[in-house]
């Protein structure tokens, strides 16, 4: 496959002296705010360093190498100790050790001299794999989840690092056999990462024979064209990066993906995503790149020149209130209601906590991710991946495409929060 991909039409316009499209030019400014505000959630230092955004950075056609040099050492510090923690307790660390790799590669470090727990990096996510690919024979299903599968293999491809055939037939098996579904629907996130990590097993050296790759990386094109509605959008608003840029991996041209890019231009322009992790799988999307540019990733004659002004001042609250019904239905038992007033504008989060404070009868606690906080125990009933159960959040009968950090409450409405299997 070529990897020589798009590089956008205001390059092209600059190199011959003909004026740029104002549509261009627009695309560019978007571009470049997205990505100023990509960069400006570094300057949060009270979470862990996210790898996901520093990927996004790090692919991005515009730089601050300064800030990105300071990431990458924080990424180095507090993320290598937390994944040296969460191995030595032996929890299934598969996408986050992933991305980590990914970030390292796209910021050119020499990742085979780091070490986790007096083993190479590397060596570790192997072994993630193996203990998935495992699981995967025994039950039927990873330790994690064919997303986290699919980011280990890519990982692992991305670095040169040859992916043992039994390892890339489980996640051929799973597309071919439809496992990469969320519910009753397929998760169009998983189907892209699936796509991006067997087209770089294509497209590798170590590859013996592609040709057996070519027909599940068609059901995947499938799938996610299949995935797009009517505004553009292919599953969600939040997945639409993703697809976008497992298309161009796969050989897409960007003329061909440019419903989803506007609708991804359009959600961009109404502010939709603010979420860090959010930003991270769009912004490569906007610019034509995918995550399997960081193998080629070379870090020289960079631009430097994104530059962030002063900070914003926080937005005044509008001081009104509104009234939140929140359903808990724990599916074994008999849902309760509870009924509280939040400011207009709280996260479900904050309203959540308010109703923890005013209402006897609710409680819950929560579990930090690279996407925030999420729901992991209600009213004492813990849901959790090793018994492939969550907490399923609808507003009204619609179910959130955000997480109780990111979603607002701008109206009267009733949460409903329900144990689920999947």
């Amino acid at each position: 496959m070529n990897l020589v991909f798009f590089a956008g039409c205001a390059v092209l316009a600059l190199v011959t002296g003909r004026p740029q499209d104002p549509a261009t030019s627009d695309h560019e400014d978007l571009i470049l705010s997205f990505n100023k505000k990509l960069l400006r959630s570094l300057e949060d230092q009270s979470i862990l360093p996210n790898p996901s955004v520093h990927l996004a950075l790090r692919l991005s056609t515009h730089h601050n190498l300064g800030m990105e040099s300071a990431h990458l050492v924080r990424l180095k510090t507090e993320l290598h100790k937390d994944l040296e923690s969460s191995l030595s307790k032996q929890q299934p660390v598969t996408g986050l050790l992933a991305l980590y790799t990914l970030a390292l590669r796209s910021s050119c470090t020499d990742y085979n001299s780091l070490m986790l727990n007096q083993q190479p990096l590397i060596q570790h996510l192997k072994k993630q794999m193996e203990l998935e690919k495992e699981h995967i024979a025994t039950s039927h299903r990873p330790l994690t989840n064919y997303y986290q599968y699919s980011l280990g293999i890519l990982a692992l491809c991305s670095s040169g690092v040859r992916v043992s055939t039994h390892v890339s037939n489980k996640l051929v098996r799973a597309v071919e056999q439809g496992q990469t579904k969320h519910g009753v629907c397929d998760s169009i996130d998983t189907v892209a990462m699936a796509g991006m990590a067997l087209q770089c097993l294509k497209d590798s050296p170590s590859m013996h024979d592609g040709t057996q790759l070519e027909e599940p990386l068609r059901s995947i094109k499938q799938k996610l064209l299949d995935s797009q509605r009517e505004d553009g959008h292919m599953g969600n608003e939040f997945s639409t990066g993703l697809a976008v840029q497992a298309l161009l991996a796969m050989g897409s041209q960007v003329s061909d993906c440019s419903a989803p890019m506007e609708a991804l231009r359009v959600d961009v322009r109404k502010g939709t995503y603010h979420n860090p992790m959010a930003i991270s799988q769009t912004l490569p999307a906007l610019q034509a790149r995918t995550y399997l540019h960081a193998k080629t990733a070379e870090c020289r004659d960079e631009d430097n020149s994104l530059a962030l002004g002063p900070k914003p001042p926080p937005k005044e609250p509008p001081g009104q209130t509104v009234t939140l019904q929140v359903e808990v239905n724990p599916g074994d038992g008999a849902p309760s209601i509870k009924t509280v007033e939040v400011p207009k504008g709280s996260s479900l989060h904050e309203a959540l906590k308010l109703l923890q404070q005013h209402q006897e009868g609710f409680t819950f606690e929560t579990e930090t991710s690279l996407w925030g906080p999420f729901l992991s125990v209600v009213n004492g009933v813990r849901a959790r991946q090793s018994d492939r159960s969550y907490w399923h959040l609808s507003s009204d009968g619609t179910s959130l495409s955000e997480g109780i950090q990111d979603y607002k409450i701008e109206k009267a409405q009733k949460i409903t929060i329900k144990k689920t299997s999947y």
